[in-house]
């Protein structure tokens, strides 16, 4: 059951499908996605932004656009928003093309990184600001605007003047404006980009919970790949434009298709070599690294067929190796466990886990996740020239080969 916004502006709860006021189904089954990208291609003179995307977003769902700076996912919000026109494919919102049809004609609204609040305007004239635009009645503007910041917990601050709140409440505030209209999508383009690290943190933690209490569609743009694990259902990655994988969080950082999603999405040990057998049937891939390591792993990539031979990347995340003193017991020895010599280079003391550094023959230089103890200080870990052992599972061996 999900909460949503009705007609009225009230909470009701939702179960199964339900129609618009346009006769279009909103959610269950066989209903139409919120947000459908069908071949779009955008480009700008001879820059290409974004080369055949294609993708469907369900009602209800929380999905992300990640990439680095120039991937396409800013100009592809635009196209959904309508500040941008495709140069070839079709968007559709809730199963109706939107060809040609003006940003405010469509049934979504944006929250940007800058929030544009009106310094001239209290808070509830600010989220009031579209109805009044759209020529409704001012009862109905006020009860709507109050509802929405009550949404997002500022009931009581509709006479504050903008200036008077924190940058959290004006992000508040920004969403409210947004939510009173009652949008199909909700766009946000790095909203949260302008605050400070701590308040960033919670404000994600707030919109997802936000996110599932209205039911509403949110696609949010972002570079930062903890802010799209932590709010996310769905994430999509992108580089130069094309698709690099998409997938719930899990499936991006425990299965990643390639070097460029392994690395992205978190931190990776890759270590070079080539195919010596693969299995078809269990995905099962043996490899010799260009270090002479012998492991075998699983081929991420569920459509590669790898022949022996072929170059391939294992990545190893860091939380996944065990890092002891030099001489102690290990299970290198048990079955599908691999360990190597190497000696500490540094460490850095993060808090809850300290992070290593440290040089190996056989696997170059390693980067390792150690959990700190309860009660220990910082420097009571392995310093710096200690030599070690660093050990791992087969299971930790992310195989790609792209």
């Amino acid at each position: 059951m999900t909460v949503s916004l009705s007609p009225d502006g009230r909470h009701e709860a939702v179960a199964g499908s339900a129609s618009r006021d346009d006769g279009s189904v909103r959610a269950g089954e066989g209903a139409a996605p919120d947000v459908e990208i069908l071949g779009v291609t955008k480009q700008f003179g001879a820059v290409t932004a974004v080369d055949d995307l294609t993708l469907r977003v369900a009602h209800g769902e929380f999905y992300s656009f990640l990439g680095p700076s120039g991937c396409g996912k800013t100009t592809t919000l635009r196209m959904i928003a309508g500040f941008e026109q495709p140069t070839q494919g079709e968007i559709l919102l809730a199963g109706r093309p939107v060809a040609g049809v003006p940003p405010f004609r469509r049934n979504v609204n944006t929250v940007f990184q800058h929030y544009a609040l009106f310094p001239h305007m209290d808070v509830l004239q600010n989220v009031g600001y579209g109805l009044r635009q759209r020529k409704v009645a001012r009862p109905e503007v006020e009860r709507r605007s109050a509802e929405a910041l009550e949404l997002v917990r500022l009931a009581g601050y509709g006479k504050r003047r903008t200036w008077e709140l924190s940058g959290g409440q004006q992000q508040r505030v920004a969403l409210a404006r947004a939510l009173v209209n009652r949008p199909t999508v909700l766009l946000l383009d790095e909203p949260l980009g302008a605050l400070d690290l701590k308040l960033r943190k919670e404000m994600q933690l707030e919109l997802k919970a936000l996110q599932r209490e209205v039911g509403i569609t949110f696609v949010y743009v972002t570079h930062d790949q903890e802010e799209a694990l932590t709010m996310s259902d769905m994430i999509v990655v992108m580089l130069d434009g094309r698709i690099q994988q998409q997938g719930r969080p899990t499936d991006l950082y425990e299965r990643p298709v390639n070097k460029f999603v392994a690395n992205f999405i978190g931190v990776s040990n890759p270590l070079p070599g080539r195919v010596t057998a693969f299995d078809a049937a269990s995905r099962i891939a043996r490899v010799e690294t260009d270090r002479g390591l012998e492991l075998r792993g699983t081929i991420t990539d569920p459509d590669a067929s790898p022949q022996p031979g072929t170059t391939v990347t294992v990545a190893i995340r860091p939380e996944r190796l065990t890092v002891e003193p030099a001489g102690s017991d290990g299970l290198a020895s048990l079955p599908g466990w691999a360990a190597v010599a190497g000696r500490i280079d540094q460490g850095t003391y993060l808090g809850d886990h300290t992070e290593y550094r440290i040089a190996t023959d056989r696997a170059g230089e390693l980067i390792a996740h150690r959990q700190n103890a309860a009660g220990a200080a910082a420097g009571q870990g392995l310093g710096p020239g200690e030599p070690v052992v660093v050990r791992w599972h087969e299971e930790a061996n992310l195989i790609l080969t792209g």
